[in-house]
């Protein structure tokens, strides 16, 4: 096992599904880096970071982890006090603190559209899951994206539950605190506001924020090289702090 060497889980956010790492995978296996999408329930906060940690725990060697969007939120509670997770990467990715949530930390700044466009579904358990509206999608999460592709990723959008979105972060350790971070982010972003985004990587310390103009909300699908160079960029500098 060679421990200079990590495996990068990729964590889809609400809205989005495993393939949506495609290109970012291409390019860093193209490099010579190990990435694998986990999928993400999107069911709560706790119960979505208690799976990611199985996952963690059932790969060989460290990891390092990169969240999109809700996916941040649970990337930061998964590898809280985790010693095989060596950094983290937010992809238009949520920071939080203890006690934050995704919808509180979408609203830390104006900008965001995303609630006009939500629609519930009501469950048999007493919650309820949201999507984005079919005909809101491509504007809203993707609109760099050309048109079939957005078709296509709106009928294939992963629902998140509203518990999800409303649950506070538990840990009173973000990984962030402990373990170096990385951010790439859209200027364009209608979904969690380019400032917030900001904010929570200064508030981290974070190594590197990379700014993407013009990129929408899923980067991962319409900027794959750059989201690729900030893991790589991660991936390096884990690399060479534990093998000094």
């Amino acid at each position: 096992m060679n421990h200079l060497n990590p495996t990068v889980l990729l964590v889809h956010g609400a809205f989005a599904e495993s393939a949506s790492w495609n290109g970012v995978i291409k390019e860093l296996h193209g490099a010579g880096t190990d990435a694998v999408a986990v999928a993400n329930p999107l069911r709560s906060l706790s119960g979505d970071a208690s799976y990611l940690r199985d996952v963690i725990a059932s790969t060989e060697g460290p990891v390092i982890l990169a969240g999109h969007s809700y996916g941040g939120m649970v990337i930061t509670q998964a590898a809280a006090d985790n010693p095989k997770v060596q950094g983290l990467v937010y992809v238009a990715a949520f920071a939080p603190d203890t006690g934050e949530s995704a919808v509180a930390l979408s609203g830390s700044a104006p900008g965001s559209t995303l609630g006009q466009t939500l629609e519930g579904r009501p469950l048999n358990d007493g919650t309820t899951e949201l999507s984005i509206r079919l005909e809101a999608f491509h504007e809203q999460f993707c609109a760099d994206v050309d048109a079939p592709t957005a078709a296509l990723m709106a009928r294939t959008q992963r629902p998140v539950t509203e518990a999800a979105l409303t649950e506070g972060l538990p840990t009173s350790r973000p990984a962030w605190r402990s373990l170096p971070s990385w951010f790439v982010l859209g200027t364009e972003d209608r979904n969690i506001p380019a400032a917030a985004i900001r904010a929570e990587a200064a508030r981290a310390g974070a190594r590197g924020t990379h700014e993407l103009t013009g990129a929408s909300h899923a980067i991962s699908v319409s900027r794959p090289f750059e989201v690729a160079a900030t893991i790589a960029q991660a991936v390096a500098a884990c690399r060479a702090d534990h093998a000094a």
